[in-house]
């Protein structure tokens, strides 16, 4: 498999926890149709409030200050994404 391919899938897996992990927790949930944007998906709480949502994979890389080995996502938001108030979601497989 290309790596491109495995890190889409590995994108897709992400976005597919996510929405069940929203689903659990009472939100609605509304994904991107498309594959790029600012947002992977839009989640609606029991209150109506709207969020934007970009899900971020987390991964096990081990460092002598981090010897668990999770890394966050190391890229900070967008400027548009700033600017939508988009939020992290972070997945870790």
């Amino acid at each position: 498999m290309k790596r491109t391919e495995s890190t889409n899938r590995k994108g897709d897996l992400a976005e597919y926890y996510a929405v069940t992990w929203l689903w659990d927790n009472g939100d609605e949930v509304f994904k991107n149709a498309g594959c790029d944007g600012p947002v992977d998906m839009v989640a609606m709480d029991s209150e109506g409030s709207i969020i934007l949502i970009d899900v971020k994979t987390a991964r096990l890389k081990p460092t002598p200050v981090n010897p668990e080995g999770v890394t966050m996502w190391k890229y900070g938001r967008t400027p548009i994404q700033k600017k939508l108030g988009v939020r992290f979601l972070l997945f870790n497989p």
